[in-house]
């Protein structure tokens, strides 16, 4: 336990669904069947907020950090009675805990951490760190999280889902076909690896479907923006000892829409990993949602992958319109020479990026790109 001397008090909202009742029914239909003379409710009752109606606790922590997610405190734990680990899966309200020696516990999730009313969604996400406390066989009760970094979250119903965190690089994995490539769907990923300064890798499976030579105007776009492209085929072995390489001693999540093959080429990294895989609806073109859940993956070569759930709709999280501009490298360069200061590049006279788009200065696509951004339309 901390010392008394260093522990500090907080005073923490809760969610409105955690708050107990705040007043009991037919408060009229008494107040007029009962005696007014009768009524003590006045000795008793409290109006300071510290009863039933207040929706804030008081908690004791030990710190607050700053971490890429802002303040966060560091609710006290008995160090002594707990274990640290990582999330390496999660099922349902329980969390699959691996701890130093690689034995997993399932875990549930202590009560504060859920009730707090945070902007996130989900309390634990894959991938984090975590202090845990021991209650049975292979049993536990996650107590704190962590200080997060490399955070991939997007927005849902006006929250925030993790869908891991610390990580380091996001391999966008894509298919030349079956599914069709979707740019702009890597696009947002990109984005979002801007803002959380994690490395991306665009990574284009199933190359073995289509010609080479199709794909080298849009690689050669991604590629010219300092990213790395890789064109790869799970199927025929093509560039995996390249993506092998990549993922080694890293961090990584792959991510990407359902059926374009991140777990087959994860099986194809990692021999004796045999994650589902499904071949793609021929009637949709779609995929069928074969991995339902992230899973970390620690590997042979060093460090560990993140398979997630396929993605359908990517919705930026926490990413203003004002800002768009500065997370496309290539429009940098032009953003300050526009004549109005508040300039959103889509509809102003002398803007310098829509300047450089007509001289052939910046790709079309990517501009449009940009633009469906602005307007945050995640169905892509």
């Amino acid at each position: 336990m901390a010392k008394k001397g260093k522990q500090k008090k907080f005073r923490v909202a809760l969610r409105k669904n955690r708050q107990t009742r705040t007043r009991t029914k037919d408060l009229t239909r008494r107040f007029q069947q009962e005696d007014p003379a009768n009524d003590e409710s006045v000795l008793h009752e409290r109006v300071s907020g510290k009863g039933e109606l207040t929706r804030k606790r008081t908690i004791v922590a030990e710190n607050v950090v700053t971490s890429q997610d802002g303040l966060s405190l560091q609710i006290e734990v008995d160090r002594a009675a707990c274990l640290p680990g990582v999330v390496l899966r999660m099922h349902g309200p329980k969390s699959v805990v691996q701890t130093q020696d690689g034995v997993e516990y399932r875990c549930s999730t202590r009560q504060i951490l859920k009730s707090l009313n945070t902007e996130d969604r989900n309390a634990v996400a894959v991938g984090d760190r975590v202090l845990f406390l021991p209650t049975g066989e292979k049993e536990g009760v996650i107590e704190r999280v962590e200080p997060r970094h490399g955070v991939i979250s997007r927005a849902s119903r006006r929250r925030r889902h993790i869908i891991v965190s610390n990580v380091d690089q996001l391999p966008i994995i894509a298919s030349a076909a079956e599914p069709a490539l979707k740019p702009n769907l890597i696009d947002r990923m990109l984005v979002t690896a801007e803002k959380t300064s994690i490395r991306p890798i665009i990574c284009i499976n199933k190359v073995d479907l289509i010609d080479l030579a199709d794909l080298q105007p849009l690689a050669g776009v991604y590629a010219q923006l300092g990213y790395q492209v890789l064109a790869v085929s799970a199927s025929t072995g093509f560039n995996i000892p390249q993506l092998r390489r990549v993922l080694a001693g890293r961090q990584s999540v792959v991510a990407g829409q359902s059926g374009v093959g991140k777990s087959s080429l994860l099986n194809a990294v990692e021999s004796g990993l045999q994650l589902r895989v499904a071949t793609v609806s021929r009637e949709s073109q779609k995929g069928r949602h074969t991995t339902t859940a992230s899973w970390l993956v620690p590997l042979e070569v060093g460090g560990f992958v993140v398979d997630t759930p396929g993605i359908r709709q990517f919705q930026l999280w926490d990413v203003i319109p004002e800002e768009v501009a500065g997370f496309f490298p290539e429009m940098r360069p032009y953003v300050s020479q526009c004549r109005f200061p508040d300039c959103t590049h889509t509809h102003e006279i002398e803007c310098a990026v829509k300047n450089a788009v007509a001289d052939g200065r910046l790709d079309v696509r990517r501009y449009e790109s940009f633009c469906h951004l602005l307007e945050d339309d995640p169905v892509l």
